[in-house]
């Protein structure tokens, strides 16, 4: 019996090592001898870093870097066992939990944190980034970023322009003479698993900017902002960028990205899996386990469930899905290569109980154990 792992933390209760290492104990109660193996996984958000850290054998990096609204705070990042390649999470420096609900106002809040992670594994010797592009607080296009990285973004009178969304629709220069020269030779995968482009009735602004903290006016400001930027990208690199999709993605980070950088924009599973080589591992895998905390709908749209589900089917490997919740239209997960799905839970209990790390663990270690013995019994 071979058993490969590779679950999606269940967020604000247990990581992806936490699981695994509990569907791997109820494995063995029913099949000591099983060869099980486990990956962490994460879909381009919380917890890419730590899991991409620990597959390879890297380390996490500790830096002082500015937040949304240029205070300064701590932030993290991961090198890869290669030592080369960077990953990042942008919303550990311009996530929206650093600013409280009250300061909330994307006119304001910059990037420019997450070009200073940029900046300081650069430094280290990186080369190679993997950028996770969720659970932004900004709305400026990536510039702030870029402005940490040495771009000057100066207005008519040859002054710079300030940082924020509302400061990208004054920009009338770009001065890129202090821009580090290693971004030359660097190359950028952003992880995004949205379809937005950078301006219009679907884009940055008009989809994500109000829960940032924009109200009806900042909106349409923000948008024309975001389309002048988008405007002087392709005037200055001779590159169409704001109708691509995902370029709308972390208010228009996405379009910054393909504009200023050697960059390619992918869904995150993906990105996490190909690191791993994941379709190697599961050669000869008589089942594959995953899930994440709550699995409906949206689980099957770029998520952990969906992207592993493409390559075990593939590969024609049973795929058994495990989450704490479990809504009534997964039916179509089926269709997509989940072969059966499950919650671990067992009997009605209260959201507070469930999040519990002790009931979680003990819930998956016995219901992978219960599964296991049905296994058993089904191929006698």
């Amino acid at each position: 019996m071979k058993v490969v792992i590779a679950i999606d933390s269940f967020k604000g209760c247990l990581s992806s090592h936490e699981l695994s290492k509990c569907i791997k104990q109820g494995i063995e109660v029913v099949y000591p001898k099983a060869v099980v193996q486990a990956y962490e996984v994460a879909d381009g958000g919380e917890g890419t870093v730590q899991a991409m850290v620990n597959n390879t054998g890297g380390k996490i990096i500790t830096c002082k870097v500015h937040d949304p609204l240029m205070s300064i705070v701590e932030a993290q990042y991961g090198i890869l066992g290669d030592g080369v390649t960077c990953v990042i999470e942008m919303a550990s420096a311009s996530g929206l939990p650093l600013v409280p609900i009250e300061k909330r106002n994307p006119l304001f809040t910059t990037t420019f944190g997450v070009g200073e992670l940029i900046k300081d594994a650069i430094e280290k010797g990186c080369r190679e980034f993997i950028v996770g592009i969720g659970g932004s607080a900004t709305n400026d296009a990536g510039a702030g970023m870029l402005q940490a990285l040495g771009y000057r973004f100066l207005d008519e009178g040859g002054s710079e322009v300030g940082f924020g969304g509302g400061a990208i629709g004054k920009i009338a220069t770009i001065d890129a003479l202090h821009v580090m020269p290693e971004l030359k030779k660097c190359h950028f995968t952003v992880a995004c698993d949205v379809d937005n482009p950078m301006y219009g009735e679907f884009g940055a602004s008009q989809i994500y900017s109000r829960q940032k903290g924009a109200d009806e006016k900042m909106v349409l400001v923000l948008d024309e902002n975001v389309k002048h930027f988008a405007q002087l990208m392709e005037i200055y690199f001779e590159k169409k960028i704001a109708h691509i999709k995902g370029s709308g993605a972390a208010g228009a980070l996405g379009g910054g990205f393909l504009g200023f950088f050697n960059s390619t924009l992918r869904s995150g599973i993906d990105i996490v899996l190909d690191t791993i080589d994941f379709e190697d591992k599961i050669k000869g895998a008589d089942f594959v386990i995953t899930g994440e905390g709550k699995i409906d709908a949206q689980s099957l749209m770029g998520k952990v469930v969906s992207g592993i589900a493409r390559r075990t089917k593939k590969h024609k490997i049973p795929l058994i899905a495990l989450a704490g919740h479990v809504e009534d239209d997964v039916n179509q997960a089926h269709q997509y290569g989940v072969d059966a799905v499950f919650s671990i839970m067992n009997y009605p209990m209260s959201l507070c109980d469930a999040m519990q790390k002790e009931t979680t663990q003990k819930l998956m270690k016995h219901n992978v154990e219960e599964l296991f013995r049905l296994i058993k019994v089904a191929k006698r």
